[in-house]
């Protein structure tokens, strides 16, 4: 599993969010308290908002913390809204593709979590993708390819709906395939004006996250960097979460068929 934070609000230097606190992404990257695997070793990457519509984009195969560019680029970075992830991968090779956050035009995702028997439905969601979408396919993860689903499902318009969509295709796709789906994710995700996040598995452990006002805005992590003195609110289970300059909103979230299904 991986280790991610993301911030809305005044412009901050990256480092007082990403490297500066006592257990920050660089000590997740190394030494996670709240996942599976303490070491998230297999790559990090930044995504941050400026002057311009499309997200700035830093990635690369090293450990978080041995990467001194990573450091002087978050020392010298200022903005309003940003992510930044520490990988630890569970499928699909170290490469720099396939590092988070993924971008698409004005859109930036990360995410902590997994599509258990991915490689027994990965076939079969590539090809449900518009040839559009599809290719903007660089990777092989199944972060990405989740990215995508929601993408191709109308994250433009509708981005609870479309996660609520791109989570029905998955189990949809492991149930056709014999699976008992087995879906977990955590992810962070942003237009370039408000940062949505989700929490959600297909049974009952979905990956933590929090929530916390910092530094003139809220940051959304999947672990508080810092322990004491923190004010962080945990997110529930199966819940999304909408972050504004207005401010904050969490509704129940589940997938579209459950939903149908509960409404029926």
């Amino acid at each position: 599993m991986c280790r991610w934070a993301a911030y809305l609000g005044e412009a901050v230097f990256l480092e007082d969010i990403v490297t500066a606190p006592c257990h920050s992404l660089i000590a997740q990257s190394h030494c996670a308290q709240e996942a599976k695997s303490p070491t998230n070793g297999d790559g990090f990457g930044l995504a941050w908002y400026g002057d311009r519509p499309e997200p700035g984009l830093y990635r690369d195969i090293l450990p978080a913390w041995s990467d001194p560019n990573l450091k002087s680029l978050c020392r010298q970075i200022k903005s309003g809204l940003f992510l930044a992830h520490v990988r630890a991968s569970t499928g699909g090779a170290t490469s720099r593709m396939n590092c988070h956050p993924f971008i698409s035009g004005n859109w930036s995702f990360m995410h902590n979590g997994q599509i258990g028997g991915f490689e027994k439905i990965r076939r079969a969601l590539e090809n449900s993708l518009s040839d559009a979408v599809f290719d903007q396919r660089e990777g092989t993860t199944d972060s990405e390819l989740f990215f995508l689903l929601m993408i191709d499902e109308g994250l433009t318009g509708d981005p609870q709906g479309a996660v609520s969509r791109a989570t029905a295709r998955v189990i949809e796709a492991s149930r056709r395939a014999g699976l008992e789906p087995a879906l977990k994710l955590t992810a962070a995700f942003s237009d370039g004006r408000a940062l949505y996040a989700v929490r959600y598995a297909s049974d009952a452990h979905a990956p933590t996250l929090y929530t916390s006002v910092r530094n003139g805005g809220r940051c959304i992590v999947s672990e508080p960097f810092d322990r004491e003195g923190g004010d962080w609110q945990a997110i529930p289970p199966a819940s999304f979460v909408t972050i504004t300059g207005d401010g904050m909103t969490i509704r129940p979230f589940a997938p579209v068929t459950a939903q149908l299904a509960l409404v029926g």
